[in-house]
């Protein structure tokens, strides 16, 4: 199922990215089915009782708003098997972080759609003709969420492999993990060059508040500027601001191992660390002694696969309910 395949969404992100929200839903009233079917994030409760029908999309639609709103999934844990459990149980957090910041109406529109009981959940029309979806309708028109500043100041003080590991991590993914990133980043490029310079990067996150000394501003330009050319590209973007829920997924992690592991045998050398740095302007030797001291925590003068893994969920929040 994965995002449903009856869903089509534009959505805005409430109080800071505004996507200009419209959902469209083609199902067929009446069918019931009873395959338990989808990615589990999105999985209504009643697909989980293998009994159900097209409200099961609005559930769906209602989980995806919740990501773009908050950047993470309102069901949340380590495994599937939590995932549902937690699905089943249906508590939403809609009190901490980021949700303070966001409308009373966004928030009652996630009420209305993450409800256990399909009957009671909002229909697609009655979705359309909520006060925070219609064109004459209350989302505010900022084009900026709060998130991009926040992860930009957690993406520079990582240490270089771990920004060139989440650069090959960016590349790999799909457009719909970074439709909204996309949106938010083309926002900002005001002169269409595909990338941002230190101005479009003060003035974006100006729009959104964001009153930053100058020093500051160019402190989170260079520590996203990855290939040290002075201007942010697309890729580093997504790698300075992408969530890094997405560090969970384990092909994720291989893959990026494998960008520096060249010779296949399970270890990143001194070596090989620095080619692959060096590559991208950021291959001092300091750097390099910097990182092997702080990953290779067996001290082999090698990093390895785990070793590697380790380091880049370090820092990524201890998983609750509330998350």
């Amino acid at each position: 199922m994965g995002y449903p395949c009856h869903v089509f969404v534009r959505i805005s992100v409430c109080n800071s990215a505004l996507f200009q929200v419209g959902v469209f839903l083609q199902a067929l009233a009446g069918d019931v089915f009873k395959d338990t079917v989808g990615s589990a994030y999105y999985v209504a409760p009643e697909v989980l009782h293998q009994h159900y029908g097209p409200a099961a999309d609005v559930w769906s639609v209602g989980v995806i708003l919740y990501i773009l709103l908050s950047g993470v999934p309102p069901f949340w844990a380590e495994t599937e098997e939590g995932i549902f459990k937690a699905i089943l149980k249906g508590k939403v957090d809609l009190k901490n972080n980021p949700w303070p910041s966001i409308s009373s109406e966004a928030k009652d529109l996630i009420k209305k759609i993450l409800v256990q009981d399909p009957r009671k959940r909002l229909t697609p029309t009655a979705v359309l003709n909520h006060r925070w979806v219609r064109e004459d309708g209350t989302a505010p028109d900022n084009p900026l969420d709060p998130f991009v500043l926040s992860r930009m100041k957690q993406f520079r003080a990582m240490n270089k492999l771990k920004k060139l590991a989440l650069k090959v991590i960016a590349g790999n993914l799909s457009e719909e993990e970074i439709s909204g990133l996309k949106k938010v980043f083309t926002s900002m490029d005001t002169n269409k060059d595909e990338k941002l310079s230190y101005e479009e990067l003060k003035m974006g996150l100006a729009k959104q508040g964001a009153m930053l000394a100058e020093t500051e501003v160019q402190q989170l330009l260079d520590a996203a500027d990855v290939d040290g050319n002075g201007t942010i590209d697309y890729k580093e973007f997504i790698s300075a601001t992408m969530h890094l829920s997405k560090l969970n997924k384990e092909e994720y992690l291989d893959d990026a191992f494998k960008f520096f592991d060249k010779n296949n045998d399970g270890f990143i050398t001194v070596t090989e660390l620095k080619e692959a740095l060096s590559h991208h302007n950021m291959g001092d030797e300091k750097t390099i002694e910097d990182i092997i001291d702080e990953v290779d925590t067996n001290k082999d003068g090698q990093i390895s696969l785990e070793e590697f893994k380790h380091m880049m969920k370090k820092g990524m929040p201890v998983p609750t309910r509330k998350r």
